[in-house]
């Protein structure tokens, strides 16, 4: 954007009806607080600064707003609710500094594509002074309604206060405002309090623009773009619409999902092409995926890294730090944290591996513990290329099983194992005949003299 812009976001407002001891903004869709949606969005469309209107919990607000973005964000608090209008005026000094736009977000609608404001700032540089965005509505009862004459909007007109004629009409308020950062001080300070509520109205900023001979226009973007968040029906709305979009991207740039709308992604989840993923799989923040592994059902991903061709699951969960190299495998009923799987290592069945290195195409037989935490502290259990580690084993950290060597089933291994050796670390089986026989007729004689 060859424009100076100005983006001021609107984040001060309480969580009452949202019933919530946080700010509704702090609320995530898909792993990632509502405003830091709000904050990328802007980022995206190449705005230059970010004016953050804060209130409620205003520390965590700036924080998640500045997370991960290129723009400074710079925080003003509303300390009083007197309106939309009255809000933006908080950022009066920011405003002041002088920009060619400035573009007034809101910071519980976090599914505002950044090519609507792009388009906005558009319209402003071919001559227009107040931009609106709007959408149709199937139904637009309640919505405060765009009044348009001869091309030109004339008026915001609350839903309540239309006439019949104007009721009639579908072209709804979408809440976002760009104006030229030229007269946008002047123009806030214009808006009255001459209302029921007693209260400053952004979209009031139209008509007072109208009457200085200044343009007004509205633009059309998608009615899910303006989506707000005010009570938890409304944010599980959002997250539906929200999982949607970022599925139909991974779908499009050839990832495979056999039931789509039972993947749950997250806003930082990366699939390469050609990966397969199953039904009922969840990816948590911080997950990346190499071309063509395999994520079967009702597997559960966190702040893991897999590897081309690896294959996980059914019913697996990756925690963080799991790392699989390549065409690795860790199968049904397994646990993985901060752990390296090396490539074309097995990690079969029902088996828990914690703070671990797992050499190239070793192979964990079913049951496998890693014993990593003695009360106090996390120990490391190092397993060589090519180990065999025999079923029902326990590896008790900090330990180190050699390349090549072999852990016979059912062994507790608390000493470190040689490259090619063998460890049995298990009692002596010791079988008495006939003992069965005489064990079942002492118990039999038990539970007879009981009844």
């Amino acid at each position: 954007m060859a424009r100076t812009c100005l983006a001021v976001v609107l984040a001060a407002g309480d969580a009452t009806r949202m019933k919530s001891s946080k700010s509704k903004v702090l609320h995530e869709i898909g792993n990632w607080p509502i405003i830091s949606h709000v904050a990328q969005a802007a980022s995206r469309a190449g705005v230059g600064k970010l004016a953050l209107v804060v209130g409620r919990d205003a520390d965590e607000v700036i924080d998640a707003a500045s997370a991960g973005q290129q723009i400074p964000v710079h925080p003003v608090e509303q300390k009083e609710r007197k309106g939309t209008g009255h809000a933006v005026l908080m950022a009066r000094d920011i405003i002041a500094e002088g920009y060619d736009d400035v573009v007034v977000l809101y910071g519980d609608a976090p599914l505002i594509d950044p090519e609507s404001l792009i388009a906005a700032t558009q319209k402003r540089a071919e001559g227009a002074d107040v931009v609106v965005l709007g959408f149709r509505a199937a139904d637009p009862s309640g919505y405060g309604r765009l009044i348009e004459r001869d091309g030109q909007l004339v008026a915001i007109r609350e839903h309540k206060e239309c006439s019949a004629y104007e009721l009639a009409i579908d072209f709804c308020n979408g809440g976002i405002i760009t104006f030229s950062g030229a007269e946008a001080v002047s123009l806030l300070e214009a808006i009255g309090n001459d209302n029921a509520k007693g209260e400053y109205y952004l979209t009031d900023i139209v008509e007072i623009a109208r009457a200085r001979g200044l343009k007004c226009v509205a633009i059309e973007a998608p009615e899910a773009d303006m989506m707000g968040c005010n009570t938890r029906a409304e944010l599980a709305e959002i997250e539906a619409e929200w999982q949607a979009r970022a599925r139909h991207r991974a779908m499009l740039s050839g990832v495979t999902m056999i039931d789509p709308q039972s993947v749950f992604l997250s806003h930082d989840t990366e699939l390469a092409r050609d990966v397969l993923i199953e039904p009922q799989v969840w990816f948590g923040p911080g997950v990346t995926v190499g071309e063509g592994a395999v994520i079967q059902g009702f597997s559960h991903l966190e702040g893991a890294s897999v590897g081309a061709g690896a294959s996980i699951g059914p019913f697996a969960r990756l925690r963080p730090g799991a790392e699989l190299a390549q065409k690795a495998k860790v199968g049904n009923f397994c646990e993985i944290k901060k752990a390296r799987i090396g490539a074309g290592a097995k990690v079969n069945h029902l088996t828990y591996i914690g703070d671990a290195e797992i050499g190239a195409n070793a192979n964990i037989g079913a049951g496998t513990v890693t014993c990593n935490y003695d009360g106090q502290n996390k120990h490391l259990t190092q397993i060589g290329a090519g180990a065999f580690i025999g079923s029902n084993s326990s590896l008790v950290a900090p330990v180190s099983i050699g390349a090549g060597a072999y852990v016979g089933s059912g062994s507790v291994v608390t000493m470190d194992v040689p490259d090619d050796g063998l460890a049995i670390a298990r009692a002596r089986q010791d079988t008495k005949p006939g003992r069965a026989k005489r064990l079942r007729e002492k118990i039999a004689a038990i539970k007879a003299a009981r009844q």
